[in-house]
């Protein structure tokens, strides 16, 4: 694969990427214990050093709803958004104060979780009818086998639904599996975007790429976004910020595409009014 050079058909937004800083309070459950800090300034120089103009942070799970760094970064840099871990006993008053310092959505990650929530339940309808009033989205990762419960549940609450990883299929089942096939009828529903990012994490280069490109035959660029997952939790000085750009390269040949799933397709989600 060819290597992009800086501000050469570069990435318009990255809309996966974390900051985080290792003093900051851990959960019980963390799957890694991240060995260096990931901080706002030193993600904006990495989009700077790579012609990339907007980012959108993606909440950490490793510090549950401390949402407390994504919130003053997204406040002091504007090219920022991002999406915060919440409790549904969160009020009216504090997400519309989280939306005026740049949040623009929550995530829900049931990966490793214990107890996954019920999102039908009625604390959890009454969160997503909020989220839906502001305007916020759901982002999601979760064991392929939950999306077709997770997809349910945010389109009875009508609610967009942004998945991370393009879904993380089980990899002996590849496009195959049920989870990845909801997913792609979720998409041609209309409410649901994919993000096209962490190829690096599934078994192969070639799983990653038919996974990739099952989605852009199914999404075209209207339905997809693309992220770095950047600082590569648990793959540290094993991938480069370049390396992720060269994949998305590699996933969709065509330029225009490509412009479509890193410029108008995010910031008609994530930057539009």
């Amino acid at each position: 694969m060819s290597e992009p050079r800086a501000g050469e058909d570069a990435p318009l937004v990255d809309t996966h990427f974390h900051l985080y800083t290792r003093d900051m309070p851990i959960t019980d459950w963390a799957w890694h214990h991240p060995p260096e800090d990931a901080t706002a300034e030193q993600f904006i120089a990495t989009m700077d050093a790579h012609g990339v103009g907007f980012g959108v942070v993606a909440a950490a799970s490793l510090y549950g709803d401390y949402n407390d760094y994504t919130i003053r970064s997204c406040r002091r840099h504007p090219r920022l958004r991002g999406t915060a871990f919440v409790q549904p006993s969160i009020t009216m008053y504090e997400m519309e104060r989280m939306k005026a310092d740049g949040i623009v959505g929550i995530r829900l990650f049931f990966r490793r979780v214990p107890n996954p929530p019920d999102l039908r339940s009625a604390e959890y309808r009454l969160l997503l009818r909020r989220v839906r009033d502001l305007g916020w989205h759901v982002h999601t990762l979760v064991a392929s086998a939950m999306l077709p419960e997770i997809i349910a549940g945010c389109e009875q609450a009508g609610v967009k639904l942004v998945i991370d990883h393009m879904g993380q299929p089980d990899p002996a089942l590849g496009t195959n599996d049920p989870g990845f096939k909801a997913m792609l009828a979720a998409i041609e529903r209309g409410r649901t975007w994919v993000k096209l990012s962490a190829g690096f994490r599934t078994r192969s280069p070639e799983d990653a790429r038919a996974q990739a490109r099952a989605l852009v035959g199914v999404a075209g660029g209207e339905r997809l976004l693309w992220g770095s997952d950047w600082p590569f939790a648990n793959f540290e000085g094993r991938v480069r910020y370049a390396d992720t750009i060269a994949a998305l390269r590699d996933w969709v040949p065509d330029a225009a595409l490509r412009r479509q799933i890193t410029g108008e397709t995010p910031m008609r989600l994530y930057f539009g009014e």
